[in-house]
């Protein structure tokens, strides 16, 4: 057996490039595709980020077997492979987007057949790819994650907003219960000294006018008491004086 061709070589080593770099891989049988069919798969699966080639199951036999990736069932018939790539734009292509992309052609085109895959190492089933097509891109994930990120921020943002707000109604109403609080404490302040006025009566308080009544009371009865006696001295004087008369005559 004679060495494998420089050609062979090539093709070999482009296949085990494709398969280590692509995140997803999957194979397919055209069997019954024209080139203008093939033409339009081709275009489709450029504007979803991957290419679609055909290359000899043999030489992808021994470029699976050297990476140890057993698809050797899947290579049966004419195959072609669909790898993930790039866009027109730069972009990554994803496992989704190819997947969506030949899913959406096989049901205009019964002869295109997908047989099977590889994801990051792991073998898929046709359910499975088919599974995988109906996941939302990558580009929609992205941007639901965003949407559902800046929803929380824009309440959190609101949320200070509304706190200095919050802090000042807070304060204003601290500060009107504060003084409500002094104004009562005045008023029963007042209510306390108004009670304690209350508490002796006018009429059984001494008055000053009543005070002075009653020393004038005092003062007439002491003189009275005075005057009476100097009566009753000038009348003993009197009887005394008039009994010497008596015994002289």
């Amino acid at each position: 057996m004679g060495e494998p061709r420089p050609e062979k070589i090539a093709v070999v080593a482009e296949v085990q490039e494709k398969f280590s770099n692509a995140e997803a891989v999957i194979l397919t049988e055209y069997r019954g595709l024209d080139v203008t069919d093939m033409a339009v798969l081709r275009a489709a699966m450029k504007q979803a980020g991957g290419e679609y080639k055909v290359y000899k199951n043999t030489l992808v036999r021994v470029a699976a077997k050297e990476l140890n990736l057993e698809i050797e069932e899947l290579l049966v018939g004419p195959t072609a492979i669909a790898f993930t790539g790039t866009r027109p734009d730069g972009s990554s292509g994803d496992p989704v987007s190819i997947a969506k992309a030949l899913t959406n052609f096989a049901k205009d085109h019964e002869d295109l057949i997908i047989k099977g895959g590889v994801l990051e190492g792991a073998l898929l089933s046709t359910e499975e790819i088919t599974a995988l097509s109906k996941i939302a891109p990558r580009e929609e994930l992205l941007a639901r994650l965003a949407g559902g990120m800046a929803a929380p921020l824009r309440e959190f943002a609101s949320l200070l907003n509304a706190i200095p707000q919050n802090f000042a109604y807070a304060l204003s109403a601290l500060i009107e219960a504060g003084g409500a609080g002094t104004g009562t404490d005045e008023a029963t302040e007042a209510v306390s000294d108004d009670e304690a006025t209350e508490a002796v009566p006018d009429d059984e308080a001494p008055s000053q006018d009543a005070e002075e009544e009653t020393s004038e009371s005092v003062g007439s009865s002491e003189s009275g008491t005075d005057d009476d006696s100097d009566e009753e001295s000038v009348e003993d004087n009197k009887i005394d004086g008039d009994a010497n008369e008596n015994e002289e005559s």
